[in-house]
């Protein structure tokens, strides 16, 4: 008998990225669609990073720069 699947989770990160936990779609600003179903995404806040939507680790480059 199979489960039924876990709700998603976010999480946002103070200075860092938006964490979802679960599958799910992320909507770019450009209307492109990102599928995700790995245990954890983390998407981008900071607007820097080169792999739109997902989180880099660029916003560490940012210290002292305001941050969402």
């Amino acid at each position: 008998m199979s489960q039924p699947p876990r709700p998603m989770r976010i999480t946002l990160c103070p200075g860092g990225p938006m964490l979802i936990r679960g599958a799910a779609v992320v909507e770019a600003e450009d209307g492109t669609l990102h599928e995700t179903t790995r245990p954890v995404s983390a998407v981008c806040r900071c607007g820097a990073t080169s792999r739109a939507p997902w989180c880099d680790g660029t916003h560490q480059l940012l210290a002292g720069k305001a941050r969402t």
